[in-house]
């Protein structure tokens, strides 16, 4: 038994990275962890670990639905659950959730294990091209029978499972995975100060960050071009582009081909976040689409004023005109006109950054921790209480 006096519980924390866990997912873990559950997760291996699981399990995934190492995965995952009988499994990633239940649509009733699935974002949305639709939709839907939970973190795909006839038995809404509020206390404008000069910008220099792994997803190469529109209407500014990704080279060799790398830096991966967001004016997105947007989410908090593409985890955080700017996927003429305002006006992009934090408190992390502790409380059958610690 365990402190709260309830049986101890076994989840399964299951994505297509290790990387995804241990950016988004940890406080969830220590938070189950403290409550006395075993936690162990499965994940492909990359440059992260997650060290507050019990046990970590390794498969070798593919994001094609057609790959041959997703069998490999698929019974490597009944085996998993047969033996350790989980009475929760977590999914998240797309790939991930669908070989997990298909995997486990027997044990379910045998062992008695929940699986709850956790969208950051269908593939499909509202304006997405049919292909998404066509096949993402249909297996999405035909998934849902051997889900006992999906939780949605944006209202459009909420919206979409409750009107569509999905068949899995609990719907919840959530304000996305959360800030971590802690991770972010000291990032103030002194911090950003100092920063800078570690960092080797000058005080006039205007910085717009963009956090993205370099996908097709993300569109850098709108930003390539935006800089060049920039450049006539700025003196000193820098785009600063943080991540890594398969399109990293490719993206580099188009803007040194077009004359932009000059006002492009690429900082690579970074996990100081705290640091490099204060030191900035504003962050820009030119993402094509988001389930939410952890990255925007964080410069929000942080105080910086947001320019980003109209799309649902966009519209989500970002009230145009108030809390940042939404412009239309493409439209390089708005986007310059909304740079230039926030450049040409510090009065505006302080009032706006203001806004903008006091706006984005509703994504704090201890929000999401409560919210799912409810959840994972109702689907174990124990009192969950929402105590982790998130640093």
């Amino acid at each position: 038994m365990n402190k709260y006096n309830q049986p101890n519980k076994k989840v399964l924390f299951v994505a297509n990275l290790y990387r995804h866990l241990f950016t988004f997912h940890l406080p969830y873990i220590q938070m189950l962890k403290d409550n006395g559950c075993q936690v162990d997760v499965l994940a492909a291996p990359d440059d992260r670990e997650v060290t507050n699981a019990d046990n970590c399990y390794y498969w070798d995934l593919s994001r094609s639905p057609y790959h041959f190492r997703n069998i490999i995965a698929y019974k490597q995952i009944k085996r998993l659950v047969a033996k350790e009988r989980y009475d929760l499994i977590h999914c998240h990633t797309a790939m991930a959730a669908a070989i997990v239940r298909l995997a486990t649509r027997t044990m379910r009733k045998k062992y008695g294990t929940k699986v709850i699935y956790t969208v950051h974002g269908f593939y499909f949305y509202k304006g997405s091209p049919k292909r998404y639709w066509l096949p993402y939709y249909s297996i999405e839907k035909f998934l849902s029978r051997w889900t006992d939970a999906i939780v949605l973190i944006n209202e459009e795909d909420y919206n979409l499972v409750l009107k569509n006839g999905f068949r899995n038995k609990k719907t919840y809404y959530l304000n996305g995975v959360g800030v971590n509020s802690q991770r972010f206390a000291h990032a103030d404008m002194e911090t950003g100060k100092k920063q800078r000069s570690i960092e080797g910008y000058t005080d006039n220099q205007f910085l717009m960050i963009y956090v993205a792994e370099y996908i097709f997803r993300k569109n850098h190469l709108f930003l390539v071009d935006a800089s060049l529109e920039l450049a006539k209407k700025m003196d000193d500014f820098k785009i600063l582009f943080v991540g890594r990704g398969e399109l990293e080279q490719e993206i580099k060799k188009y803007a040194a081909s077009v004359g932009a790398d000059k006002y492009i830096d690429f900082l690579g991966v970074r996990f100081d976040l705290a640091l490099l967001l204060p030191m900035c004016d504003i962050f820009i997105s030119s993402s094509r689409q988001e389930g939410l947007g952890l990255s925007v989410a964080e410069a929000m908090f942080c105080g910086l004023p947001v320019i980003a593409t109209q799309n649902r985890g966009h519209r989500e955080m970002i009230i145009h005109g108030e809390t940042g700017f939404l412009f239309e996927q493409e439209d390089m003429a708005d986007f310059v006109k909304n740079a230039d305002t926030l450049y040409k006006n510090p009065n505006i992009r302080t009032e706006i950054g203001r806004a903008a934090c006091l706006h984005i408190q509703k994504f704090k992390i201890e929000q999401s921790l409560r919210k799912m502790a409810e959840i994972y409380g109702e689907m174990l059958q124990v009192q969950i209480s929402a105590i982790a610690n998130v640093e």
